[in-house]
């Protein structure tokens, strides 16, 4: 029995060390949450630079910016409205506020969508009123000029001043190379030119272009038939043939059906345009 003591006393010994390793094994993980934090440290930091590069690369990859001009009071209600304007150009617009209720539903309905093609197409506020909606035109008019102020106010030159600055510096960098060849010609300036009176069985019809590059980048009438009828059929047959002049870049256009003498005085008065300008 004596002999026995030891033998027990080793196999106790060896079940102390296990249990122990096994505890220690166990409290092992404890000390883990520090390195388990410092991989989580980078997941946070990489999803809180995702946010703002995502806000900052949407506008400055598109360059566009969104204005919303003051609101206009008008007879029948308030309007308002919100440009997109990228590379100097107005790319949308759209309407915040406008004449509702009774009639006005109506007409709102029919003469927005026409003044959001005109300013675009027009890339200005000098657009024609929709007949039937005189006073919702003129508050169109009057809050998409004052969008077009606080865009450039807010730094958004147009196309034809970006290229001359930029002629500008070009010609400064160079002459201060003192390179010896000969300076480049400024690029072509846009050139506005009013075409002479084009009378007509109802009334004067007078079309005013602009040039820029040999080529048309915008036409309008100064003067048109009005009265009764005609206010009708200038307001369908000039917005068509603006659009047709700068698309043909001549006079040698359509008449709109419907408004045949007012569309033989456009085509007369463009074509004196046209030939002012040397085109």
């Amino acid at each position: 029995m004596k002999k026995s003591h030891p033998i027990r006393r080793a196999v106790l010994a060896g079940a102390a060390t296990v249990s122990g390793i096994v505890l220690l094994l166990s409290l092992k993980p404890a000390s883990d949450p520090a390195s388990a934090q410092g991989a989580a440290a980078p997941q946070q930091s990489a999803a809180a630079q995702e946010s703002p590069q995502g806000g900052s690369g949407q506008q400055s990859s598109s360059g566009a910016r969104t204005v919303t001009g003051d609101v206009a009071q008008t007879q029948y209600g308030p309007v308002q409205v919100r440009i997109t304007v990228s590379g100097g150009k107005i790319t949308k617009s759209e309407v915040v506020q406008i004449p509702t209720g009774g009639r006005s539903t109506q007409v709102s309905n029919s003469s927005v969508p026409r003044l959001n093609q005109e300013a675009v197409a027009a890339g200005s506020a000098d657009i024609d009123a929709v007949s039937g909606a005189s006073y919702t035109s003129a508050g169109y008019k009057k809050s998409l000029q004052s969008a077009l102020d606080k865009a450039k106010a807010q730094g958004g030159g147009t196309s034809g001043a970006a290229g001359s600055a930029g002629g500008a510096g070009s010609s400064g960098s160079s002459g201060s190379s003192g390179s010896s060849a000969p300076p480049q010609a400024p690029a072509a300036q846009a050139r506005t030119v009013t075409g002479d009176v084009a009378q007509t069985q109802y009334g004067a019809v007078q079309v005013r272009v602009t040039v820029s590059g040999g080529k048309i980048t915008k036409a309008e009438a100064v003067q048109a038939p009005k009265g009764g009828l005609s206010d009708q059929k200038t307001a369908l047959a000039v917005p068509r043939l603006n659009r047709e002049a700068v698309a043909a870049g001549s006079a040698d256009i359509d008449a709109v059906s419907g408004a045949t003498y007012t569309s033989a005085g456009y085509k007369k008065s463009l074509q004196s345009a046209l030939d002012k300008a040397g085109g």
